[in-house]
């Protein structure tokens, strides 16, 4: 497919042509770079299923560029709670997903670039793709001071963390991804990286803190389309492939059979929240009402992002017992969710006694349950 002239001259960069479509087919042979037009975590995610589970990598390997609007992406074994603000997440609508590899959680928006190398598992090698990253890093700038770690990570100046990798290793296939941070938000990244749920125990996949910095820090001529175009120019020299990149749309079903499933999956509360490991939380919450302060005892266990056991303690004087234990009932066997819990508060609250005292004292237990979430 040719493209018009005038668009063909905004999408060329350096000697880089991004063409629609062009090439893209699951069965040739040779090097092929892609680039997803969209901006959505969960179609990107799904792009690297399809290529994992339906193109023929016997004789092609393939290098896939993509970027996200603000989104947290935890690993496959990864407890979400754990890993970040999710609070937080709803009040600045960042999305969350959960991807299909293993490793830690990362923040992405437009100034973070993903690369997924696609090969045979036999051909699987992630320290060679992060030397091309490297080598094209230092071909676009030689004064930085980048380099590959026995963590596959890549560190800028010897201390800052602007790479991290995960992998997924099927029967015959293997992908690895990357991250490369140019111009990222580091406060809004340091901000949802941070857990503030208390007294979670879990056998999930921690990730390890790191300090980062952008490389628009160091240079602020860089762009996350001059980082882009430098790999995807080194991975076509080292393939010895025509150095195009083929543009795709993740939402087309003509070109990704069966794709808009594979999206769907990925938002699906079951699989973001439902695949984490089973935990529990054991915690203390003062609650403050009028004049006095009372601590009130919880202890979960959630296990498919569901209440397995709930117990909450307080005093008998300070709420009917039957009306907490009413609410232990209900929320065993629930999500571990603000929206289902506020929910099922609101509908028990229906059932109280019509006492505005009782109504208000319930309010609080249930605004601090909540709070859990």
């Amino acid at each position: 497919m040719v493209l018009q002239s005038s668009l063909k001259n905004c999408l060329q960069l350096s000697c880089i042509l991004r063409t629609p479509k062009a090439g893209f087919n699951s069965t040739t042979s040779g090097g092929l770079i892609i680039q997803s037009v969209s901006n959505d975590v969960y179609q990107n995610l799904a792009v690297e299923d399809w290529i994992h589970d339906h193109m023929n990598l016997e004789n092609r390997q393939v290098l896939f560029l993509w970027r996200n609007s603000p989104a947290v992406v935890i690993g496959r074994h990864q407890n979400p709670w754990q890993e970040c603000n999710l609070r937080l997440l709803r009040q600045k609508n960042i999305k969350l997903a959960r991807r299909r590899s293993g490793g830690g959680t990362v923040y992405h928006d437009l100034g973070n670039i993903n690369l997924t190398f696609f090969t045979t598992r036999k051909k699987y090698e992630r320290m060679e793709n992060l030397k091309l990253v490297v080598k094209a890093l230092k071909a676009l700038r030689p004064q930085l001071d980048v380099h590959v770690t026995d963590r596959y990570d890549i560190l800028l100046d010897r201390q800052y963390k602007i790479s991290g990798t995960a992998a997924k290793l099927g029967r015959t296939a293997a992908y690895h991804h990357c991250t490369l941070l140019c111009n990222a938000d580091k406060f809004v990244l340091s901000s949802v990286l941070k857990s503030p749920y208390k007294g979670l125990k879990s056998n999930a996949t921690p990730s390890v803190p790191a300090s980062v910095k952008n490389l628009f820090e160091k240079d602020p001529s860089l762009t996350c389309e001059m980082l882009l175009d430098a790999i995807a120019e080194e991975y076509a020299t080292q393939h010895q492939i025509d150095h195009r990149i083929t543009l795709i749309n993740p939402a087309d079903e003509t070109v990704l059979p069966g794709i808009n499933n594979k999206t769907k999956e990925l938002q699906t509360w079951d699989w973001v929240y439902g695949k984490t490991p089973k935990f529990s939380i054991s915690t203390c919450f003062n609650m403050v009402y009028k004049d006095s302060v009372l601590d009130v005892k919880v202890d979960m266990d959630v296990k498919h992002g569901r209440i397995e056991v709930c117990n909450i303690d307080l005093p008998e004087q300070w709420l009917p017992p039957a009306l907490w234990s009413e609410l232990e009932k209900s929320l065993t066997g629930s999500k571990f969710c603000p929206n289902e819990t506020t929910t099922l508060a609101t509908t028990l609250l229906r059932v109280c006694p019509q006492d505005d005292e009782l109504h208000s004292r319930w309010n609080l237990l249930c605004e601090n349950m909540i709070m859990l979430m």
